[in-house]
């Protein structure tokens, strides 16, 4: 890659920071998105330094596993990753490149911070552009001061933002040339379903990706790590099925929970907004009242689910920032999903013929794409 493009795909970490974290919800009718003016460098240089930084403290994973001071349960658990990143190529037809091949511990949670952020009475995400990949519906920070520095900005303004921790964020494939995305201490402890899963759908990001439409990539990312997570999971130790088989359980019966609770908000700002989107100064006292309603409802009902999951307490900081953005942005995770799945079973359940398909879809112009994709989802 020329010394140019390279610069110009590092800018793009700009946009990739949590580029799985943080997609435009189902209901977020296009807003205009923010382009980033010149002190926007200053966002840009700390995502470069900031990737470089973790880069940096990458090392190959074959280093790990003869260094004699690194943890067993460690190299266990590198050594399985390096079986995914395999079964990943041969069995997900995903690329065979440099990302996953190494490791780094970054002594931190979260490997970034996502700012996201709504309308007080309204699901649709705020967006913001970047150079090389269009608009996105968040902002990644490496620090997370920072992120909550922004935060409090957009709430100054009377948005509904929240800030959340990041585990892992994908490159889209471009840092290749420097080693890649790597395997990170903040998700390599991870159920093994789950890191299995995590590791596939990172990898989906880097075999299609269509700027302005995070819905879309997050999609078609998520069916490809159901998919792969199944197969994982069948050749997987009896141990290892039955502690995922708990661990997904308990994430459906939550999302359950909150695409009804998406639901409420949504019936309730829908009648209330005119055309611009924007509510009467009258109606808002009213509006205020019942969206507080349904988030107090929702984290009663909360209570009750995890009253069934013996002290699991996985969501409770999700539960206890959540608002309009947290519901927003989680929704394109499952959006188009099923658009995908019927993709896939309509192409013979191959890989290789399903991403050719889901590459022409990208190729469309957006109206078409998003008319073919309810095709699929109406069968």
């Amino acid at each position: 890659m020329p010394g140019g493009l390279r610069l110009l795909a590092l800018l793009g970490v700009g946009l990739a920071l949590g580029a799985c974290a943080a997609p435009a919800g189902p209901d977020a009718v296009s807003v205009t998105p923010v382009r980033e003016p010149r002190q926007g460098l200053a966002y840009y240089w700390q995502s470069v330094t900031g990737h470089l930084s973790l880069l940096r403290a990458a090392r190959p994973l074959d280093d790990w596993l003869a260094d004699s001071v690194a943890p067993a349960a460690l190299k266990d658990r590198l050594a399985q990753a390096q079986r995914m990143r395999r079964f990943a190529v041969t069995e997900l037809h995903l690329p065979d490149n440099a990302s996953y091949t190494r490791y780094a511990d970054l002594g931190r949670r979260a490997a970034v911070w996502n700012v996201v952020a709504t309308p007080e009475f309204s699901l649709q995400l705020q967006t913001w552009c970047f150079v090389v990949v269009g608009c996105v519906g968040y902002r990644g920070y490496f620090d997370e001061a920072e992120a909550q520095a922004f935060a409090d900005g957009l709430r100054a303004q009377g948005l509904d933002a929240v800030v959340y921790p990041v585990p892992a964020y994908s490159t889209l494939g471009w840092m290749n040339w420097l080693g890649g995305d790597p395997l990170l201490s903040t998700f390599v402890g991870y159920p093994e379903g789950e890191l299995a899963r995590l590791l596939f759908h990172e990898l989906a990001h880097q075999v299609v990706y269509v700027a302005d439409d995070t819905v879309f990539n997050e999609s078609f990312a998520t069916a490809v790590e159901r998919l792969g997570g199944e197969r994982w999971l069948a050749q997987a130790t009896p141990g290892a099925r039955t502690e995922y088989a708990r661990f997904d359980a308990r994430r459906r019966a939550f999302r359950a929970l909150a695409l009804e609770v998406r639901q409420s908000l949504k019936e309730i700002y829908a009648p209330a907004l005119s055309d611009t989107g924007v509510s009467a100064p009258e109606n808002e006292t009213r509006l205020r009242a019942a969206k507080q309603a349904v988030l107090a409802d929702f984290r009663q009902r909360y209570a009750g689910l995890k009253a069934g999951w013996e002290g699991y307490g996985g969501y409770d900081a999700w539960v206890a920032r959540a608002n309009n953005a947290s519901f927003a942005v989680q929704a394109a995770y499952d959006e188009q999903v099923p658009a995908f799945m019927a993709l896939f079973e309509r192409d013979g359940r191959d890989f290789a013929r399903f991403y050719d398909a889901v590459r022409r879809l990208g190729a469309l112009p957006a109206a078409q794409r998003q008319a073919e994709l309810a095709l699929l989802m109406s069968r």
